[in-house]
C-alpha cells in the first residue's frame, strides 16, 4: 500500500509562531447521539478516550475526541490505526442509528505553536483566543481568514487547526502571512 501523502507536504514556517504540517493524521466522522452509552463505548474503543463536552477536546499523546456539533464528534487518530478504529465503531454501534466516514484524506492537520501562536490565530479567526477565554482542551469551528477551520489547544501550547484539504495551501498561506516578522500586534504579550 502506498504511503499517504499530506497536501502540504511536510511544509514548515518559522516566524512570530511555527506553522508546520502535522503530517498524515487518521480521521474520523462520527454522527450519532452523543448522550448515548452505546456512542461512548464507541469511542473508547476506538480512542480510549470518553465523549467531549460541548465545545471541547479529550486527547491523549496520539488520540482526541473533538466536539464538532450536538451530533458529531471528530476522531482523530495515528493514520495507520483508521481501519481498526473504525471497525471497532461499526461494532460498539452494530444496533444503532450512527455514521461513521474516515476523512483522513479530505482533511488537513496543521500545528501552529510558539509563543506568537495564540496571536496569529487571532488576526485570522473571530474567536476570543485570550489566554482566559480559551484554554486547553478547548475546540472551536470557525472561519479562518475565507475558509472553514476548527482547532484546539493541546496542554503544550499548540494548536492543533483541521481543514479541507483542498484549501490547505491556502490555510498555510495564510497562517504563514500572519506570523510573519514584523507584524506583532502585541495584544497577549
Amino acid at each position: 500500500m502506498p504511503e499517504p501523502v499530506t497536501a502540504l507536504q511536510g511544509a514548515r514556517y518559522d516566524g512570530l509562531a511555527s506553522i508546520a504540517d502535522a503530517g498524515p493524521t487518521g480521521m474520523i466522522t462520527l454522527r450519532g447521539d452523543l448522550a448515548s452509552d452505546a456512542v461512548a463505548q464507541a469511542v473508547h474503543r476506538a480512542t480510549g478516550l470518553d465523549v467531549p463536552a460541548q465545545r471541547e477536546a479529550c486527547t491523549s499523546d496520539a488520540h482526541a475526541a473533538l466536539w464538532m456539533a450536538p451530533d458529531e464528534l471528530l476522531l482523530i487518530c495515528p493514520h495507520p490505526q483508521v481501519t481498526d478504529s473504525l471497525a471497532a465503531i461499526e461494532a460498539a454501534l452494530a444496533d444503532q442509528h450512527f455514521l461513521a466516514v474516515d476523512v483522513s484524506d479530505a482533511r488537513c492537520h496543521i500545528h501552529v505553536s510558539g509563543s506568537g501562536a495564540r496571536e496569529v490565530l487571532a488576526k485570522l479567526c473571530p474567536v476570543d483566543l485570550s489566554p482566559e477565554a480559551f484554554t486547553p482542551g478547548m475546540v472551536r469551528r470557525t472561519r479562518m481568514a475565507q475558509i472553514a477551520a476548527a482547532f484546539w489547544l493541546d496542554e503544550g501550547g499548540t494548536f492543533h487547526l483541521i481543514c479541507f484539504r483542498s484549501v490547505a495551501g491556502y490555510a498555510f498561506s495564510v497562517l504563514k502571512t500572519a506570523a510573519a516578522p514584523g507584524g506583532e500586534v502585541g495584544i497577549y504579550a
